[in-house]
């Protein structure tokens, strides 16, 4: 897979991966380096999960879901410091989407078939001008034909002490460690199994094991396997910034 260099087509690269793995700030930091803009698909399925809660939809409702999905009213905004802000119906939703018990409940509402029915034309829309889309089924179902496709994973330990370290740079109270770990193996589990584009990495994805490795050094291995894959879309300065 790789773009002619006097192509003028934008290109899509996907990075799935299961919570804790980072693949939304890997996902983040490349898109700017890239000029791309980011798909966050996980903040269309945490929005899915918040408005459901907010009237009083609960999260195994598939119809009831799957309506709320079909007419989701979600934005996403660039904000002054090359971050974005996530718009539900208007409303800043950007740290309510990121609570543990919306992550839970994005995890519930994700692995019903019609919810993701009712998401996959808007994903698609969103990134068929060129992206860096991260989520779980990004290679496999929604840009099966994406020009890179990474898999980012870490350990369960590693991931859940990254999403404590994020609780408490956020200003929450972060839950015990064993708390988390048990959470994100139950997430794991439901992923994996789900019915409909389970969790797992596309035939031809580049599989990158992030427990050891610090985000920049991510970044960079990410940022090189797009340079061999896309002749002329990085440079020199982006694969070594």
């Amino acid at each position: 897979m790789s773009i002619p260099r006097e192509s003028s087509r934008r290109p899509i690269v996907v990075i799935d991966g299961p919570a804790g793995a980072g693949k939304s700030s890997v996902a983040r930091e490349v898109a700017r380096r890239l000029g791309l803009p980011m798909l966050d698909t996980g903040a269309l399925y945490r929005s899915v999960a918040l408005a459901a809660r907010r009237r009083g939809i609960a999260w195994d409702d598939e119809a009831a879901l799957a309506r709320l999905a079909e007419g989701l009213d979600v934005r996403f905004e660039p904000t002054a410091d090359g971050g974005r802000r996530v718009l539900l119906e208007g409303d800043d939703v950007t740290e309510a989407i990121r609570t543990p018990e919306i992550s839970d409940g994005a995890s519930q509402v994700s692995a019903l078939p019609g919810v993701r029915r009712a998401l996959l034309d808007l994903q698609r829309d969103l990134g068929s001008r060129g992206c860096v889309a991260e989520g779980r089924d990004m290679g496999t179902v929604v840009f099966p034909d994406a020009d890179v496709k990474f898999f980012l994973t870490a350990d369960l330990a590693t991931r859940a002490r990254r999403r404590r370290d994020q609780l408490e740079a956020d200003g929450r109270a972060a839950p015990p460690l064993e708390e988390l770990e048990a959470s994100i193996a139950r997430r794991d589990e439901r992923d994996a199994n789900r019915a409909v584009a389970p969790l797992r990495p596309a035939p031809d994805a580049i599989v990158l094991d992030t427990s050891r490795a610090g985000f920049e050094e991510v970044v960079q291995q990410v940022m090189a396997h797009i340079a061999q894959c896309c002749p002329g879309l990085v440079g020199v300065s982006d694969a070594g910034a």
